[in-house]
């Protein structure tokens, strides 16, 4: 491999997880100057470039790169469905894109506030309802509303159908979630400490940065769901299925992962530390700079 250095109008070939793309150096630093490509091609980074074909390679997947080119060389979030804006969100977040996840966010902000028309109960009758000392949802069906930043703590969630809600930045602390649906729901940045998941399906869901310190995830599916940087310290994931899920940065300490499926998991810097992970299987885990100091090994498999 040869080494690279960027001019600021030069043409830079780029391999995504096998995928070639063609781009220039402006289009990779000037709409989102703080993000990991406009460090990576800053000009202040030596990159190793294939010697014959003079690709930058990148370990990642290719498929939603194209969107990321646009987005930064027009500005404009692509129109896409909600489970492949979950992996543009994803992707987004790898490359530090934060324009681009303010306006994903914005696009699906606008998506929920348009599906409350066909929801049981909109935005203003939940709040109507939390001024109750003891409120319960359990079984109705939600899909879609905006719950951001309201408090719902203790509120009972139970069997509800909660596709695709927005709980950003909501403070859920002991809410009940048990058997609910709430795939492809975003938790960006939500309080969540305590809360019972147990066996819910959040599959594709958003819960980078959400507190979930001392949170029951049993037997929950939480395949395809973005925890970067979340707090999940004594968390309880007892048989969860975290297939594919992105844990990079996460706070996993002292975590009870007993049965838990983490295969083609990130769990790359992940706090490990005092984590119960016996008989484990971690053979297609990416544990890259995890930190597993006085973690439960035994029987794993590696």
């Amino acid at each position: 491999m040869k080494e690279f250095q960027s001019d600021c109008c030069s043409m830079i070939r780029l391999n995504i997880g096998g995928k070639k793309f063609c781009t220039t150096t402006d289009t990779l630093t000037q709409r989102e100057p703080d993000s990991m490509l406009a460090a990576m091609f800053s000009g202040r980074h030596t990159l190793s470039q294939d010697p014959h074909k003079g690709y930058v390679f990148v370990d990642r997947d290719g498929k939603y790169f194209r969107h990321i080119l646009n987005w930064l060389r027009d500005g404009v979030v692509p129109t896409l469905d909600e489970a492949e804006y979950t992996e543009l969100l994803r992707e987004a977040e790898y490359y530090q894109l934060l324009g681009l996840i303010d306006g994903i966010q914005t696009v699906l902000y606008k998506r929920k506030e348009d599906d409350e028309l066909r929801t049981e109960l909109t935005r203003t009758d939940i709040i109507k309802c939390i001024q109750s000392e003891r409120v319960r949802f359990r079984g109705v069906n939600l899909s879609g509303i905006d719950l951001s930043k309201l408090d719902l703590s203790f509120v009972d969630f139970s069997y509800a159908c909660l596709k695709n809600v927005f709980f950003s930045r909501a403070n859920l602390q002991c809410a009940k979630f048990r058997d609910v649906d709430a795939e492809g729901s975003i938790f960006h940045n939500a309080t969540l400490r305590e809360c019972e998941f147990t066996g819910a399906n959040l599959r594709g869901a958003l819960l980078a940065g959400a507190c979930l310190q001392s949170a029951n995830l049993q037997d929950a599916c939480l395949v395809d769901c973005s925890f970067c940087g979340a707090d999940l310290r004594s968390a309880h994931l007892q048989n969860a299925d975290l297939t594919n899920a992105n844990l990079e940065g996460a706070v996993l300490e002292g975590a009870n992962l007993k049965g838990a499926k983490l295969n083609n998991a990130n769990l790359k810097g992940a706090n490990l530390q005092r984590a119960y992970l016996r008989h484990v299987n971690l053979r297609n885990t990416d544990l890259e700079g995890a930190k597993l100091d006085g973690a439960n090994l035994l029987g794993a498999i590696r």
